[in-house]
Formats: C-alpha cells, structure tokens, sequence
C-alpha cells in the first residue's frame, strides 16, 4: 500500500509541475504587456517603463520563468503585480470562502445523491427512479448560473430564509456562515447530486444483479446488511464521480460567488485576469492543482483500501 501510494504521490507531483509550467508560458503568451492592464489605457510610455522593469516583466520570458520557479520550490507563490502583496498572503484571505462554499456543496452532494441513488438502485422503473432520470436531464440542461439567480429571487428575496449576498466568518456567527453559504453550496450542488444517484443508481443495479448477491440473499442477510455489500460494490465509481466533482465545482464557483457576492477565489480570479496579475493567476492554479492532487490521492488511497485490485492495476 504504501508503494502504492507513493507512486499517485509522484504522479501527482508530475502533474503539479506540467499544469503550472503550461499556465505560466500560457498566461504570458495571453498578456504579453500586463503593464497595459495594470496601470490602465491612459498609462504613458515612462509609467509601463517603469513597472515593467519594477515587476521584471521586461525579462527574457525564460528568465522569468526560472526566477518564478526557483521562488515555486521553496514555497513562494511571488509578489502580486497590482498590490505589491505577496500571493501566498492574498490566497490564504479568499481560499476558506471557497473551500467552505464547495466543501459544503460536496457533502450536500454525497449525502442527497447517495440517498437518491440508493432508492433508486434497490427499485428500479419505480416513481423514484424516474424521478432521478428526470432531474439528471433537467439539471444538466439548466446554465447553473440561472438556478443560482432562482434560488436567489425564491429563497433570498421573496421568502426571507437566506441572506442574499455576503458571507459572514464562522468566527463571528457559525448560524449566519451556514445561512451565507447554502444557497451558493444548493446552486452548486444540484447538477452533482443528480450525477452521484444516476451513477450510483446503475452500479448498484448492476451489482445487484451478481451471483454473490444471491448467495447472499440465499444466507438470509437482512436488507440493511444487503444494501451495506452493495455499497461497498458501487462506491468506486460513485467515489469517482465526487473527486471529478470537486474539479467543476471549484470552476463553478468562480461563477457562484460572482453571484452571491462572496470574498472568494471567484472574483480574486476574475480580477486578476483583467488587471494582467500573472503572479496571482499563477498562485491561484497551483494552490488549484494541489487541491485536486490531494483529492485524488486520497480517493486513488480510499479505493486501493475498498479494492485491493485497483493497488495492483
């Protein structure tokens, strides 16, 4: 196991340093002259002189690349182009916000679409069933965007249950956190509930349907202890589909945030490629690829426990 593990350790590492030297060359080639956007149009020649020797900008892009890496090695993220702050600092403030929005978002997720695709899984072609079939396309139709403006209008403005913008620290009020984030994390959550009980829903209809399961059945086991060996058979791919989950919804989220006004990576993103912020850009993907690298360690540790197979494959 724990050659195992170290192996998905390395790759993830591999694939930290790829994702990161592509955004870097990438954002370059997209902002050649992030003075422009830094100091504005009305910005005179003298003033882009001037910051670009500051930011070092007006470096060999290779140049560039090696400073920001060999400061990447020892754990700095760099210095913002637009405040002179370091990036590190600023990422620490936005991350929570983002990570308490999606975290919650992922829990809703798990626990609705589980419940949801084990009902629908143990009775197949009933109402249940349907139901979830329905709500996979409907969902998945829906710009998610616009589910968040609907929760906003029904549940913020018309009935008074939830704030409808802002986000308040859990340090000041734990209630008025979970009240600022469950509407960005329902808005979120929505299209990954559906996805879960849909794919939980046909592994469990599949396991179902194997000669252990009626050997089982034939043992006597009770129906708890029946869905429990089922659930072992049919969390891999619904394990799966949450860890790829996490990745749209921190995408997601930029967008959600925008919405509900919360001081999160969204808007720190959204500004910093306007403004030409390289620095910042860079620091928000790599913190970005850590996260999923970590995910899908613990997922890939999580399902070589479940199934010993996957350590050998």
């Amino acid at each position: 196991m724990l050659i195992f593990t170290l192996k998905r350790l390395a790759s993830g590492v591999i694939l930290l340093f790829v994702v990161a030297t592509a955004t870097f060359f990438l954002a370059h080639a997209a902002i050649p002259d992030p003075t422009l956007g830094l100091l504005g149009s009305a910005a005179t020649p003298d003033a882009q002189a001037a910051l670009a020797a500051k930011i070092g900008s007006d470096q060999p892009v290779m140049v560039q690349y090696f400073d920001w890496l060999g400061g990447l090695l020892h754990g700095d993220l760099g210095t913002s182009w637009k405040n002179f702050q370091p990036v590190g600092a600023q990422i620490a403030v936005k991350l929570p916000v983002t990570l308490s929005v999606v975290t919650f978002s992922i829990l809703l997720s798990a626990v609705l679409g589980g419940i949801l695709g084990v009902l629908a899984g143990l009775r197949p072609n009933t109402w249940i069933d349907r139901l979830v079939k329905a709500a996979s396309v409907i969902l998945f139709a829906l710009p998610g965007f616009w589910v968040a403006l609907v929760l906003v209008m029904t549940f913020a403005v018309q009935l008074h249950w939830f704030p409808a913008v802002g986000y308040v620290q859990p340090g000041k009020s734990v209630s008025g956190w979970l009240l600022s984030i469950t509407l960005p994390a329902i808005s979120l959550a929505l299209g990954a509930v559906v996805m879960i009980a849909e794919q939980l829903r046909n592994a469990i209809i599949q396991a179902d349907g194997q000669d252990y399961m009626r050997t089982l059945r034939s043992r006597g086991l009770s129906q708890p202890r029946l869905v429990v060996h089922l659930l072992r058979n049919s969390a891999p791919p619904s394990l799966t589909i949450l860890a790829l989950m996490f990745v749209g919804l921190l995408s997601g989220a930029i967008i959600v945030e925008q919405i509900f006004a919360l001081p999160g990576i969204g808007p720190l993103t959204q500004a910093s490629s306007q403004n030409g912020d390289i620095p910042m850009l860079l620091g928000i993907t790599v913190i970005t690829v850590i996260f999923v690298v970590v995910i899908n360690l613990l997922l890939d540790v999580l399902l070589g426990w479940i199934n010993p197979k996957v350590r050998v494959k």
